[in-house]
């Protein structure tokens, strides 16, 4: 019991008196995590009703269904690509591949679901 009075002893007062400007730490946290607990929950209130589709009876988030298409039309244009030589000449093609991969996934979000 003797540690657990040590330690308590370093602790700050929790009460703060009217008017003192000077606040403790411990209150200080506890507001910052009322208040990060209240943006969090804020922010996350926009995500109760994601888009999904039912496909062969399992609920698919649109965003991933999207994602496969833009896979899938990236493999295509690598094909494409390849097959003309363009592949050989790509100054970085993993971040070529991965823009088109980006820039077909949003296209096909916006043609879809807008």
């Amino acid at each position: 019991m003797k540690g657990l009075e040590r330690i308590l002893a370093f602790l700050p007062d929790p009460i703060v008196a009217l008017g003192s400007t000077n606040v403790p730490t411990r209150v200080k946290g506890r507001l910052l995590d009322r208040i990060t607990a209240a943006t969090v929950s804020t922010l996350l209130g926009g995500c109760s009703s994601a888009p999904s589709r039912n496909i062969l009876g399992s609920y698919f988030p649109s965003w991933m269904i999207c994602a496969l298409i833009g896979m899938g039309a990236t493999v295509a244009v690598r094909a494409l690509l390849a097959k003309t030589g363009i592949d050989e000449v790509l100054p970085m093609p993993i971040v070529v591949y991965l823009a088109f991969a980006t820039a077909f996934s949003l296209a096909s979000w916006l043609l879809w679901l807008a």
